[in-house]
């Protein structure tokens, strides 16, 4: 099979998305904020479920992170590869139910065990969740809208954060935190039947291949992508692989971050749960969203320019983000913290826009749910797999020697992974670069 990039499509004279598109990449993005709320109400909750089943940070981490990650990275895989091939409105649909059920069980979990087994079934659902998604957008969206569109179905990670601080903090502080999950689970299930019913299979690549004249009756058919093909072409294309691992080293602060934050602002730095469900879901929800929207539609633009463009984004957000990241782990008071906070909040986010789009567009149309999951493999393997189980495992490690103030010591350690993840994003502006001129040169 051709190197990915270069077996692209010729892009379609450009169209206006019409209305089904909007209302299909709306219902999108809310299964998005479903996916995401519920990966936020672990890490709300974590207090009480702490209090409650005697967790310690470092199993915390292992559930929000590695347990959950191996089935979600994994089975993203083989679900890619049946959606590409199949209906993936109905993979999604299926996963969705999937997901939420399991959502579900956790709040009926009465032992650490349980939780685990929950949490892995969650994975298992969430796997046929994104990678289909970005698949249906690109094919019901043209090129050179894509980024915009996928930078706001991107609003589903920062809506779900929000939400899921909003709503965890709000009902566990009012109920109980089994409620909240109990609750999440069964609007899960109800989306899952809507999205089944009335989101339509849009054509694989419908909007990709320029108008031409029917092709001959002895034409041969163009056999679809194999597995290990597609697999094989991904990883030996050196800026897909890149772009994969520069994301991964982001991805493992930020779903550190994401996974620890709001136990370090309430048992560090003296926020309550109802502050935590106004003022910090109210940050999330505005920063990251504002981080993605305002990077999609900077790709749109730059990438015409330069294809550099989709590694100096990210580099230079990161670059912008990491002293105030800083400021935020040493604030005496949880309102400074946030205030140092918010710019970290969007520009952290400033590498998926780019990243997704990058996929989208240089792959075939049959291959994209496959391409986009092995994106998310090799991102959420290391981000969120390793991610928040190393930064709760340093908390557990500085425990003896900082009892009050460990999980601020595990987060000063962060901060050598945006210089990491800057360096990796600057080679790859360089990889790209090179690629460009080779193909010139052809």
């Amino acid at each position: 099979m051709a190197d990915p990039v270069n077996a692209a499509p010729p892009a379609a004279p450009v169209a206006r998305p019409g209305a089904r598109a909007w209302f299909v990449l709306g219902v999108l993005c809310f299964v998005y904020v479903l996916n995401f709320l519920d990966r936020q109400l672990l890490s709300i909750l974590a207090k009480p479920i702490q209090d409650e089943l005697g967790v310690t940070d470092g199993q915390l981490g292992m559930i929000s992170g590695l347990y959950f990650a191996l089935f979600y990275c994994i089975l993203a895989i083989p679900v890619g590869w049946l959606a590409d091939r199949t209906n993936r409105v109905k993979v999604l649909a299926f996963s969705l139910a999937l997901w939420s059920a399991a959502t579900s069980a956790c709040g009926l979990s009465n032992n650490y065990a349980q939780l685990a087994m929950s949490r892995m079934a969650v994975g298992v659902g969430e796997a046929g969740g994104v990678p289909p998604s970005y698949a249906i957008i690109s094919d019901y969206f043209p090129r050179g809208s894509r980024g915009t569109a996928l930078s706001l179905f991107n609003f589903g990670p920062p809506i779900g954060q929000a939400l899921g601080v909003a709503f965890g903090a709000s009902i566990a502080a009012a109920y109980s935190w089994r409620d909240a999950f109990l609750w999440v689970g069964v609007v899960g299930v109800v989306t899952a039947v809507a999205v089944w019913f009335f989101v339509k299979e849009p054509k694989k690549g419908g909007l990709d291949a320029p108008v031409q004249a029917p092709p001959a009756a002895d034409a041969a058919p163009v056999p679809k992508a194999g597995f290990w093909s597609t697999c094989k072409a991904y990883f030996a294309n050196p800026v897909l692989r890149g772009m994969a691992l520069a994301c991964g080293a982001t991805q493992f602060i930020t779903y550190a971050f994401l996974n620890f934050a709001t136990l370090f602002l309430m048992r560090e730095k003296g926020m309550t749960l109802q502050e935590v469900a106004v003022w910090y879901a109210l940050l999330t929800g505005v920063c990251i969203s504002a981080g993605m929207f305002a990077s999609g539609r900077l790709i749109d633009r730059l990438a015409r320019k330069s294809k550099t463009a989709y590694a100096w984004l990210p580099a230079i957000g990161l670059a912008v983000a990491a002293p105030f990241f800083a400021g935020f782990i040493w604030a005496p008071t949880w309102p400074l913290a946030l205030v140092f906070l918010a710019l970290p909040m969007g520009l952290n986010y400033f590498y998926l826009s780019p990243a997704v789009t990058l996929v989208q567009e240089e792959v075939r149309p049959d291959q994209r749910v496959l391409s986009g999951a092995l994106l998310l493999l090799v991102m959420n393997l290391i981000g969120l797999g390793l991610g928040p189980t190393y930064l709760g495992f340093m908390s557990d490690w500085f425990s003896a020697s900082h009892p009050d103030n460990s999980l601020q010591m595990a987060f000063y350690t962060l901060l050598p992974f945006y210089v990491l993840a800057i360096a990796m994003f600057i080679g790859l502006a360089g990889k790209i670069r090179r690629q460009a001129q080779t193909e010139t040169a052809r």
